[in-house]
């Protein structure tokens, strides 16, 4: 049950307990049907959760956002991503599921990515509206193909992933001081780092139904919830930025 999302990882920790292979079945029952007042969740999580707590995550990302683009503020923008950062880090290493935290996360995204993509549509007509239907584009394509069988998460396969994400971070904190580099060289960059982040979606997939397989409590859905609201952003950013490079090279 350990994950190679980071984000996702501290979940194992809260229903570690519940695990169907230490637990029979009448014996999950009874620690689900126990008192509320007890310090164990009473509830299963199902995918419905998951994708519910998704939805309101993301509808107010939308509102701020919404917010964010009218108000075309870069101090907006400053205090989306570094309060942003902050509730990730909290929300990623807290044993305890803060749904308040994640609600506030969603929120300044919202705030980021209203700005940003306010920013960005300035520069290239419509570009907002192209990155959100590739971003929708892989998250689907991806999702077939995982559900379909042809991509299967593999202690090789995760390996790759957290390799290539650690140095992808590497890279990200090189260029802040010397730039991200252009021409074909970007280009290749850009086109990586959107492969990149839509390969994490199926280690999203895959930790939620383990979780699911596991009988985690139902609040952890908003845990798997938050995971893939991480991704899908880090996805739509990566995707914006390949497209404006697109968008140049005209």
């Amino acid at each position: 049950m350990r994950s190679s999302n980071p984000v996702l990882t501290r979940s194992n920790r809260g229903f570690a307990q519940m695990d169907p292979t230490r637990l029979g079945n009448d014996s999950l029952e009874a620690t689900y049907a126990a008192p509320a007042a007890s310090s164990l969740r009473t509830g299963r999580m199902t995918m419905d959760d998951v994708v519910m707590r998704t939805a309101t995550l993301f509808a107010v990302l939308v509102a701020v956002g919404a917010f964010a683009w009218g108000a075309n503020s870069p101090g907006l923008a400053l205090v989306g991503f570094l309060g942003g950062f902050v509730l990730a880090m909290v929300n990623t290493f807290s044993k305890k599921v803060r749904v308040p935290l994640i609600v506030a996360y969603a929120a300044a995204q919202g705030l980021a990515l209203g700005t940003i993509s306010r920013i960005y549509n300035e520069a290239y007509s419509g570009i907002v509206g192209q990155a959100v239907i590739g971003t929708l584009c892989a998250f689907g394509g991806i999702l077939v193909a995982y559900r379909s069988g042809k991509i299967r998460v593999t202690p090789k396969f995760t390996r790759i992933m957290v390799g290539a994400l650690m140095g992808y971070l590497v890279f990200s904190l090189i260029t802040i001081f010397t730039g991200r580099p252009g021409g074909a060289t970007g280009l290749l960059v850009a086109v990586a780092a959107v492969a990149l982040a839509t390969f994490f979606l199926v280690l999203d997939f895959d930790q939620i139904e383990k979780s699911i397989a596991a009988g985690a409590p139902q609040e952890e859905s908003w845990r798997m919830a938050f995971g893939l609201m991480v991704t899908i952003v880090w996805l739509y950013l990566e995707v914006l930025r390949l497209l404006s490079i697109l968008r140049n090279s005209d």
